[in-house]
């Protein structure tokens, strides 16, 4: 855990520009808690901070950021205790053990607000539990392939479009001595972001969200039938030995080193690629492929979002704060690439001129009929995505397993959602 504290920053000339009016008479102490840990996203919210701070110089602002995985098992402590005045979380499932537990705020009055009600309207839904809203969001991002487009060149590949052109890519790849897929499935969240892709192009947006509902049995054939896709591409050695044992960042060397020639993953994964020294020209993305013809292809979108916990002390600045971050001029400017690299979600923001800021927008915007889901741990139960995400990893190591994997996670689905 690291703390700052703000004091001294450098001006921003943008400031003035902001849509939304400051309030002068902002005063006492603002605790901010982030679980944006890594260097680029915790530089911007520790700039947009430092912004917000110089429109209310009688606020004294204090920031807490916690490495991710910490703050996953620490939230509800803090939230009880001692909590911050604003933290960061995320949206649908993910929030709702907080707001049922009453930890998390109500800010429908926010949404009242035309500067918000309108401007969020993309990601209102995410945030709203029995029709009030618990938070604002303020970035979201694209999942897809990123791959090593010279390796692809080199091989005389094509990005692929359908599920036989996406193995076929493979044997390939594999022929030449390297993993298709680089992967770290330490905290396990990496593999549900395999299963959702797989799921949704197998049975289609409707079905993977029953399943996550727990209105499915894990031993129903058409999840087997995911399974089985996922059992090929292990089976023909696409994915990186030992993957259990590295978290998502440290299975980015492989795909640097060229031992690997793609990565299933977020946007927030290019500047660590950029910063390792991968330039755009080697660098590229495309949407996962289409599996069953049948299907509308459906996206995993993922929305951060900021929440003013019940027991804050300072709600003034803490709504406050949560109208800045959501403000056009600060969407722009923390989403473009020389920062989080991910989308805005204020309607009347910009987006960054960036390659694939500009892919993952057409892509979103476009042709993701089927539907945008948060991703696995997000849309499913707490209990059942952990249980559930054990048994991917599981099934990755050991994909003979399958019947046992899913027996045990049909265990767990009457035992959740009884």
């Amino acid at each position: 855990m690291h703390s700052i504290m703000k004091r001294t920053v450098a001006a921003f000339a943008v400031a003035a520009a902001f849509a939304v009016p400051a309030k002068a008479d902002l005063s006492g102490d603002l605790t901010i808690f982030l679980d944006t840990s890594n260097p680029a996203p915790r530089a911007t919210m520790e700039a947009m901070i430092a912004r917000f701070g110089e429109k209310h110089p009688g606020l004294n602002i204090e920031t807490t950021v916690i490495d991710r995985e910490a703050y996953k098992t620490q939230i509800r402590n803090f939230l009880t205790a001692n909590a911050p005045d604003v933290a960061t979380w995320y949206a649908a499932n993910r929030m709702r053990p907080y707001v049922e537990a009453g930890l998390f705020e109500d800010v429908s009055d926010l949404y009242a607000e035309p500067e918000i009600g309108a401007a969020l309207a993309s990601t209102k839904g995410a945030l709203t539990i029995d029709d009030k809203q618990w938070g604002v969001a303020y970035t979201y991002y694209q999942w897809g392939v990123y791959y090593r487009k010279d390796i692809f060149d080199e091989l005389g590949l094509s990005e692929p479009s359908t599920w036989g052109e996406e193995k076929a890519n493979c044997a390939k790849i594999v022929e030449s001595g390297r993993a298709c897929y680089t992967i770290g499935t330490k905290y396990l969240w990496t593999a549900g972001g395999w299963f959702d892709y797989l799921n949704m192009r197998t049975n289609g947006f409707d079905f993977h969200m029953d399943l996550a509902a727990g209105n499915v049995s894990w031993e129903d054939d058409r999840v087997k039938a995911t399974f089985g896709n996922w059992a090929e591409l292990i089976e023909m050695g696409a994915f990186i030995d030992n993957h259990q044992t590295y978290s998502w960042q440290e299975a980015l060397p492989f795909m640097v080193k060229g031992e690997a020639a793609a990565y299933l993953m977020g946007n927030f994964a290019v500047a660590p690629l950029r910063e390792a020294g991968l330039t755009d020209d080697q660098l590229d993305f495309y949407q996962f492929v289409k599996i069953n013809p049948d299907v509308e292809l459906s996206e995993d979108a993922p929305t951060d979002t900021f929440h003013i916990p019940a027991n804050a002390k300072n709600k003034e600045a803490a709504r406050e704060f949560l109208r800045f971050a959501t403000s056009a001029d600060e969407q722009t400017i923390i989403n473009n690439g020389a920062n989080l690299g991910q989308l805005p979600v204020n309607a009347s923001s910009g987006v960054d001129d960036d390659k694939f800021l500009n892919q993952g927008f057409e892509m979103l915007s476009t042709n993701s009929t089927g539907g945008v889901a948060q991703f696995w741990d997000r849309d499913a139960p707490a209990e059942m995505a952990k249980v559930s995400m054990e048994g991917f990893q599981e099934f990755m190591v050991k994909p003979g397993n399958v019947d046992k994997i899913l027996a045990k996670l049909e265990r767990a689905r009457g035992r959740i959602y009884k």
